[in-house]
């Protein structure tokens, strides 16, 4: 979606294709918000934002 707001964000703040994601913790009651590291930075996203996200396990071709 070219106009999606939130896809191009998180584009901007380095979850882009090839870069490693790694979740980190979840929220306690709804496991929201979702703690993930891109890179060494450290993002808190609600989950209609890491909806958006897609990843593949760590070695599995894109």
């Amino acid at each position: 979606m070219p106009n999606d707001a939130i896809a191009r964000r998180l584009r901007e703040l380095g979850f882009v294709a090839g870069e490693r994601v790694e979740l980190m913790a979840a929220g306690p009651f709804t496991a929201e918000p979702l703690l993930v590291q891109v890179g060494f930075t450290r993002f808190a996203l609600r989950r209609v934002e890491a909806a958006r996200v897609r990843v593949a396990m760590a070695g599995d071709p894109a």
